[in-house]
């Protein structure tokens, strides 16, 4: 009896110490014991964002302006002022033809105006001897000696002055304008830029006889730039004027671009049609060219509000989708239905919803109801 006494304490201390150690069963696992050492984790909050599926194509940019900029006039080449390669200013003079003739042709012009200038004085005169002699026969016709026939020669010399001074006027007017046809032949002897750009093609040299429109250089535009893409035809119904559609370069700087217009011609052989976009090129994208590929993502569906989470926050439980959602500083796991991807996030059918924290670093090692820690900076 005395020796079971005895036993008794030690047996009832034994069953505390049992009772402490035991772990309480809650929800789906084991509870961890207070004073647990917290999980370090990485969190993501869950979003209600739209979702807007596409479809990648490659697109090229295209300059706006492209011109081979031609002579306006005859002559020779006396010098060529720029190289491929170089960039000009809108009215930068690119070539300068000969035009000592014209010049020439100017003289002879200015002299044969002068002419006229001196013969119409002579005529004007003879107008006004010819308005006296009219009057002065006119005045006699209430007297003897006013004769019908000296009075009509009268008239017709006045008749014939005036005329003259009309020829002379027309001649004078004549001059004066192929004088300015000669002047403008001087100007357009100096071929200017027509826009802003870059020298692609040389087509002539110093020397070199250019009639009217034969090519000297090709410009341009590398600043007034748009997108270019060969759409399949079945895209192009919802592809109207002024949608917004999101285009990538290469190096995976994005440009924001709206469609302007799709061209009315397809080709048989792809059955795709051409589609121009408007590009809102991002501040500092420069050294771009035409011909430049970019991929071009047009909208193949309706967009529709949906709840997305970091694809990093799912994690594989028996043949589940599991997410651990961070509530009261433990980690408790939520098993989700899960849709469309788009990019890094993962469309959410059920299970979560907008503005829950989900576990999207660390999340490997967590059991049901892990006291966690929130490490700086993630969100």
């Amino acid at each position: 009896m005395k020796l079971m006494l005895r036993l008794k304490p030690i047996a009832a201390a034994a069953v505390a110490v049992c009772l402490v150690a035991a772990p309480a069963v809650h929800g789906t696992g084991p509870a961890v014991a207070q004073g647990a050492p917290q999980t370090l984790v990485g969190v993501d909050s869950v979003r209600s964002e739209p979702l807007s599926q596409t479809v990648p194509v490659i697109g090229r940019i295209v300059a706006m302006r492209d011109a081979r900029v031609a002579a306006e006039t005859a002559g020779a080449v006396e010098s060529i002022n720029v190289r491929v390669g170089d960039h000009v200013k809108s009215a930068d003079v690119l070539a300068e033809l000969n035009i000592d003739t014209k010049q020439s042709e100017v003289d002879v012009i200015n002299a044969r105006i002068g002419q006229a200038k001196a013969d119409l004085e002579g005529a004007r005169a003879q107008v006004t001897l010819a308005e006296q002699e009219l009057k002065r026969q006119s005045d006699l016709k209430k007297s003897g000696a006013f004769a019908r026939s000296k009075y009509e020669t009268a008239e017709q010399e006045l008749i014939r002055a005036r005329a003259r001074v009309s020829r002379v006027m027309a001649l004078i007017m004549t001059n004066r304008y192929q004088r300015t046809i000669t002047e403008m032949d001087i100007a357009r002897g100096k071929v200017r830029a027509p826009f802003d750009g870059v020298v692609v093609e040389r087509f002539t040299d110093s020397g070199s006889y250019l009639k009217v429109g034969d090519p000297v250089v090709r410009i341009i535009s590398d600043t007034d730039l748009e997108i270019e893409a060969d759409v399949p035809a079945n895209r192009i119904a919802g592809l109207t004027p002024g949608l917004k559609i999101v285009s990538i370069l290469e190096d995976g700087t994005k440009v924001p671009a709206s469609v302007r217009s799709a061209l009315p011609l397809e080709n048989p052989m792809t059955r795709t049609r051409q589609v121009r976009f408007r590009a809102d090129w991002p501040q500092g994208v420069s050294a771009l060219a035409d011909g430049q590929t970019i991929t071009v993502h047009l909208p193949i569906g309706l967009r529709r509000q949906i709840v997305t989470v970091h694809k990093d926050a799912i994690v594989k439980q028996r043949g589940q989708d599991v997410v651990f959602v961070v509530d009261g500083g433990k980690a408790q796991p939520r098993t989700v239905k899960l849709g469309e991807q788009t990019g890094s996030r993962i469309e959410v059918v059920a299970g979560l919803k907008a503005g829950d924290v989900t576990v999207v670093r660390g999340n490997e090692r967590l059991q049901p109801g892990t006291s966690v820690r929130v490490k700086k900076g993630s969100s």
